[in-house]
């Protein structure tokens, strides 16, 4: 059967991405094949998409064996703008996202203005639109400002766009403010998405508690703040009788017991985590080290690896950047005063598959947590290698050895915890809606 493309003299050129390593974690799919695209759109996957089958409409892409999958969702990622255009834009975090393979990201709705009203999520939209590389999503705040009082209009927010709900950095600390989110929430199958942190437990902490934030005589922020506020939370899931429930960023063993502990009790709730919580402990701090300061904190190398094994077993359901750009001045200054956060968007795919070359985890299971966990979770019809589906698709060398330069990367900022790490794994090409948004150089 000849696969010529369809007539249309408004259509663009159709395009065949040729001998790929198809990789697939809706289907399970791992194959040599091609894959068509008409009109941004998926139009045939599989072994049966080669070159002699083809018209001479479509462009080719030849992918010389290497593996096709779904771009990346990122679901953690802050933007700074508006408010911190000196840190992050827009135009370079999408820059930044092409780079690392992302095409689709969620931005905190921790900007200036806070994103608690219809505005803020529709600017976001606009500019997404206006930049035109990765798609831009965003979370809508659970309380106005960010203050943990007054709720903000959950229904209206979620009409108008916004994917789930979230303070962003700050806990929900009040019970009773949670108990009715996760109420008001349910009413119209809203997603609240959790910082883990009991905020007076942490309070004044820079870095995980124990020996080496005593030897450094910096206040640390036990491992206990998390799980205490996950588990006080479950019981108010429990108290609204269900609800959708996400922990971000986990990064303790006892947190991801409590979780599992949940779920044998029926519970329904999801969670993240991000690379640096798998990919590095508390001994990064060294001497004082900034790009090593997070929220919450490198924990311990037991810590780090349980939140792998984790990751493995299918406990936390997705990995994110958690993307946090900071300028120079913020990270800069003595530890105690310095910015938390390290970017994460161009290194999420090489650090990621380190659990695969390193530990073991296969890679349909990884890009499960990187693709089709948050498109599932999120409502997105990414994610996933099938006829239809928007042709949002990574390319990738699973095996090139190169090490990560910071400053090579398009962020505006560059703080990475991650410079001159060695990793295997690189982008080749990142597509979104058929349209080809980066290209490694040859």
């Amino acid at each position: 059967m000849n696969l010529a493309a369809p007539k249309s003299a408004k259509q663009a050129r159709p395009l065949a991405i040729l001998n790929a390593r198809l990789l697939d974690p809706a289907t399970k799919r791992d194959e040599p094949g091609g894959l068509l695209i008409q009109d941004g759109l998926i139009v045939e996957v599989g072994a049966q998409v080669q070159a002699h089958r083809l018209s001479d409409d479509f462009e080719r892409i030849d992918a010389g064996g290497h593996c096709l999958a779904p771009g990346l969702i990122d679901m953690r990622v802050q933007l700074r703008e508006p408010g911190e255009e000196h840190k992050e834009t827009i135009a370079t975090a999408s820059a930044a996202a092409a780079a690392g393979g992302v095409t689709s990201m969620v931005c905190l709705p921790n900007t200036d203005p806070v994103i608690d009203t219809v505005a803020g999520v529709e600017f976001i939209a606009r500019r997404a639109r206006e930049t035109r590389l990765s798609k831009i999503y965003c979370y809508g705040a659970v309380t106005k400002g960010l203050a943990g009082k007054d709720l903000v209009e959950i229904g209206l927010l979620s009409e108008s766009g916004a994917l789930a709900f979230t303070d962003g950095l700050a806990a929900v600390a009040d019970a009773r403010v949670m108990s009715r989110a996760l109420n008001y929430a349910r009413c119209f199958g809203a997603l609240i998405i959790q910082h883990p942190e009991e905020p007076r437990l942490a309070e004044g902490g820079v870095m995980n508690a124990g020996e080496l934030s005593t030897r450094l005589g910096l206040p640390g922020i036990p491992r206990q703040a998390e799980v205490m506020m996950i588990e006080r939370d479950l019981h108010l899931l429990e108290m609204a009788g269900g609800g959708r429930y996400h922990v971000a960023h986990v990064s303790t063993a006892i947190a991801v017991e409590a979780i599992r502990q949940a779920r044998r009790r029926g519970l329904s709730l999801t969670c993240d985590t991000a690379p640096p919580y798998f990919a590095l402990n508390e001994n990064e701090v060294g001497d004082y080290r900034t790009f090593a300061k997070l929220s919450p904190p490198l924990r311990s190398e037991d810590d780090r690896r349980a939140i792998a094994a984790a990751v493995a077993d299918g406990t936390i359901d997705c990995i994110a950047s958690d993307h946090a750009p900071h300028d120079q001045e913020s990270k800069r200054v003595p530890f105690a005063q310095a910015g938390a956060g390290v970017i994460g968007l161009e290194t999420l795919l090489p650090i990621s598959l380190e659990l695969h070359h390193r530990d073991g985890l296969t890679l349909l299971d990884l890009l499960t947590r990187l693709t089709l966990a948050p498109a599932t979770l999120l409502g997105l019809p990414q994610g996933r290698l099938a006829k239809g589906a928007p042709a949002d698709l990574l390319l990738f060398d699973l095996q090139r050895a190169y090490k990560l330069d910071a400053a090579k990367f398009r962020s505006k900022s560059k703080n990475s915890a991650f410079d001159g790490r060695p990793v295997e794994g690189c982008v080749l090409r990142t597509i979104v809606d058929g349209r080809t948004v980066f290209a490694a150089e040859a």
